[in-house]
């Protein structure tokens, strides 16, 4: 019998190149490849429509996001308010199909009467009202700041509403339990974040560099790349390396302050790919513990030595081991560091590493989300 799916997606999810999309577009693929037919619904804000997305889906629909002043005046967050659209809602009452909505900004329909007898299922990324709340201690401009604090007050009330969703997919085990002790009448289940990641492809050996990548237009990833500098790779005579999307000039100007630590702003996904394969060690570091960072998949399946703190880890089944050191201030980083710079990277530790990502494979999680949308969907 012919599987057919709506996936409703808070972005264009295409080229996959931050965080969210990389799940949304990768979990398009996986479906794709398992003979799932996909009816996308996506919200458009400065990314164009993409022919990429045609070769997975059945059909693809554009929406604009409402961005005006009325938006913002509201009760619900902005981010959900700005993506309510009648045309979806439309498109959507079309067939009979189960609804997947990625992340709580596209969920405003779970409550709507005419998608009363429909699978509806939520798509956690973060548990929305926790991230924006951090987000806001480590802004630095004050308006953004209190938006920022507004819409973690918004969220966590609108976040009553996955109480009309039939099942949660959840990227990371310590928020399932969130949802199952929050939503105790709400299937909720452990997916992991889908990624383009096929086979290990670590090199043994060594690199001459220290990096650090991430989306820097971010507050949480560039309060996380000011950290290190100030506190980790100013303190140390290793080249490093730090490299994402759109930096504030801020962080420019902080890096050009020294001369071990260069700036690679903007990189395509190829540059991105070869400075994770060279290099030696891999600095990560979060200040928040929710979602699964696909920063991490990255390293795990195509960098040599990891640094990280436990927060970047919290709801995974990754642990320290010989090639991944966990350290939670300034002082260990330099030390792991230190260590680290000087072993070879080995048959041993891509051995080692193997079995790390066992949870990771797609193939499997695909699998586990076509059983229970399809086949388990007793709700």
């Amino acid at each position: 019998m012919s599987k057919e799916i709506n996936i409703v997606s808070f972005d264009v999810p295409y080229p996959s190149n931050y965080g969210g999309v990389i799940d949304v577009y990768n979990k398009l693929v996986w479906l794709n490849k398992l003979g799932v037919k996909i009816h996308l619904h996506c919200f458009k804000y400065g990314r164009s429509s993409s022919s990429k997305l045609n070769d997975l889906c059945e059909k693809v629909y554009y929406y604009e996001r409402k961005t005006g002043l009325f938006s913002h005046l509201s009760f619900l967050p902005f981010t959900v308010k700005s993506r309510i659209s009648n045309s979806l809602a439309n498109n959507l009452l079309s067939n009979d199909f189960p609804i997947l909505f990625e992340v709580l900004n596209t969920c405003f329909l779970l409550k709507d009467n005419r998608f009363t007898n429909r699978l509806k299922i939520y798509r956690h990324s973060n548990i929305e009202h926790i991230y924006y709340n951090a987000l806001s201690k480590s802004e630095t401009n004050i308006l953004k700041k209190i938006y920022l604090k507004i819409e973690a007050f918004k969220l966590k009330r609108f976040e009553a509403i996955l109480n009309y969703s039939n099942l949660i997919l959840a990227v990371n085990e310590k928020d399932s339990l969130y949802f199952k002790s929050k939503y105790p009448q709400v299937k909720s289940i452990y997916l992991p974040s889908f990624h383009p990641h096929h086979e290990l492809t670590i090199l043994q050996g060594k690199g001459q560099y220290i990096l650090f990548h991430g989306n820097l237009s971010v507050s949480e990833n560039y309060e996380a790349a000011v950290w290190l500098i100030t506190n980790v790779f100013s303190k140390i005579s290793f080249d490093c390396v730090i490299a994402g999307l759109n930096p504030p000039q801020f962080l420019i100007d902080l890096i050009s302050k020294f001369k071990n630590i260069r700036l690679k702003i903007n990189p395509s996904e190829e540059e991105l790919s070869l400075l994770i394969l060279h290099a030696h060690i891999h600095v990560l570091y979060t200040s928040q513990e929710t979602g699964l960072k696909l920063k991490l998949l990255n390293v795990l399946f195509n960098g040599r030595f990891i640094i990280c703190n436990s927060k970047l880890l919290s709801g995974t089944d990754i642990s320290s081991t010989i090639s991944l050191k966990v350290s939670e201030d300034a002082n260990s980083f330099i030390e792991n560091i230190n260590y680290l710079m000087s072993q070879f990277y080995s048959d041993e530790m891509i051995e080692e590493r193997s079995n790390q990502i066992l949870t990771f494979n797609n193939k499997s999680n695909v699998k586990k989300l076509i059983e229970a949308v399809f086949i388990n969907s007793n709700f």
